[in-house]
């Protein structure tokens, strides 16, 4: 192993590791519901109220998205990753000692706030850290990593009690920030705030010093420095929030949100953050069975894992849009198969106590899921947008995101009571599918692509190669 390659991977596992914090965030609810509506327990919580402690990650999202976009843009990713680890340590030790709702709720909040924060600036980061070669093996490790985060917590809620993982939880966190702490800035704030010495010691730092190495910092430092000779003025926050608006007629702008708004949608409709915290209940639902339902789960939980780490390697041999829409497709074939049993199962139709069938029907979708609508649409995030709508895309694509958190997380307890799994599977899929024919038509490949070429792409329509001397390439680049 090369030693960029070695830096890389070193600077990619604290972003790792924080994803596996993130899949303990979004499964704790499976460990922590159930206990709760034990009699014995000294914290009681309805349908309602357990409902909001699965949802409240999502609405804390909110601010967890803008709160790391405004921090990354005025001190740097390496500063805002390091400080929006801290709520989340502080939300597991509030957990841990908790003694009523409202600061179990607290608590949950926090660990929100955080998960929101590392998911859009975590796909920055692996964005503006790594080669274009190993990019999308990294931003496909980022959904093992959540995967794996929800097998431990299902896993380990069989043998310790919920206060005790609150507790184990903290551990991976304190290893991220010590990570967090010997990175380098990132090379592309450097570039924005005009340090360009820095920003290429700290490229070939994590690049190395080769010829594709340099010609890529300097496409990229070209293509900042005549961005730069627009003049800047000092705006008021009137100004500045018109010139917010502004960008939303500008198309390098636009198409990104567009097709990041439409990949949040498949993304929370495939089920990535409602299936971890609602494994359980889903699978006793299913089977009826609720003393096996824990195991069911862990080998969904193991084979899912196992295709997220699987995607990571397929997506070197295989194009991003090939990928999302040959397995997204056949995901939403196999759910509407799992639907048809379900229901037709449900009315009597068909003899019932072969629970086999549907569970095997749905561990296929989950593999199909993991290889495609659960990485491709968080990978997108940290690609599609220029530099100079970095900030501001990733704050919306976190409402994007926040928001199909909160209607899942919230609604689907009352789906599944109102209309059955079957019906929450059915809703769910359709929407993935229609979501995934408008992408089909609007979504780029950027497979081995730089972002400099994807920020050409989304100026002008087509791709630039970091060696094309094209004069009209560049006039339109710096527009």
């Amino acid at each position: 192993m090369s030693a960029p390659l070695l830096r890389q991977t070193w600077t990619m596992s604290a972003v790792l590791i924080n994803m596996f914090g993130q899949g303990l965030v979004l499964s704790f609810p499976s460990s922590l519901l159930p206990a709760l509506s034990q009699p014995d327990s000294p914290i009681k919580a309805d349908l309602h109220t357990a409902s909001w402690l699965g949802s409240i990650v999502g609405v804390a999202g909110i601010p967890g998205f803008f709160i790391s976009s405004f921090l990354m843009e005025m001190f740097g990713r390496k500063i805002t990753h390091a400080l929006v680890i801290l709520p989340a340590i502080v939300g597991w030790i509030m957990i841990y000692f908790c003694q009523d709702i409202t600061v179990l709720m607290i608590g949950r909040f926090l660990g929100g706030l955080s998960s929101a924060a590392t998911v859009s600036l975590g796909a920055v980061v692996i964005g503006e850290y790594t080669s274009p070669k190993y990019r999308g093996v990294f931003l496909y490790l980022k959904n093992a990593s959540v995967c794996m985060g929800a097998m431990f917590i299902h896993i380990i809620s069989g043998f310790l009690h919920w206060r005790t993982i609150a507790l184990v939880a903290v551990t991976p966190l304190l290893f991220a920030f010590f990570v967090v702490c010997t990175w380098p800035e990132s090379p592309a704030w450097l570039l924005s705030k005009q340090q360009y010495d820095k920003s290429e010691r700290a490229f070939y730092w994590l690049r190395g010093n080769n010829e594709a190495s340099r010609r890529e910092i300097a496409d990229t430092i070209k293509a900042q420095r005549e961005r730069m000779t627009k003049p800047k003025l000092t705006l008021s926050y009137w100004e500045q929030t018109k010139d917010f608006l502004k960008k939303f007629t500008q198309k390098d702008f636009v198409k990104p949100v567009i097709i990041t708004l439409l990949a949040t949608i498949v993304l929370e409709m495939s089920g990535r953050h409602i299936f971890p915290a609602y494994l359980l209940h889903i699978m006793s639902e299913m089977t009826g069975e609720k003393s096996q339902s824990f195991y069911y789960t862990l080998g969904s939980d193991v084979i899912i894992t196992a295709s997220a780490l699987f995607a990571s390697i397929l997506v070197k041999m295989m194009n991003r849009r090939t990928l999302l829409f040959s397995t997204g497709f056949a995901a939403f074939g196999v759910l509407m198969a799992v639907c048809t049993y379900l229901f037709l199962e449900a009315k009597g139709i068909i003899p019932g106590g072969r629970s086999w069938i549907p569970m095997s029907l749905l561990i296929v979708y989950f593999v199909l899921a993991n290889l495609g609508c659960a990485p491709i649409p968080l990978a997108l995030v940290g690609e599609v947008f220029p530099l100079s709508h970095r900030g501001a895309g990733l704050a919306l694509s976190g409402v994007w995101i926040s928001l199909g958190l909160i209607v899942g997380l919230k609604s689907t307890p009352h789906l599944i009571d109102s209309i059955k799994v079957y019906g929450f599977f059915a809703v769910y899929g359709i929407i993935m599918a229609v979501s995934l024919v408008i992408l089909y038509f609007i979504m780029p490949e950027t497979k081995d692509k730089t972002l400099q070429e994807i920020e050409n792409y989304f100026n002008y329509g087509r791709f630039t190669n970091v060696d094309d001397d094209d004069e009209e390439a560049n006039t339109k680049m710096i527009n």
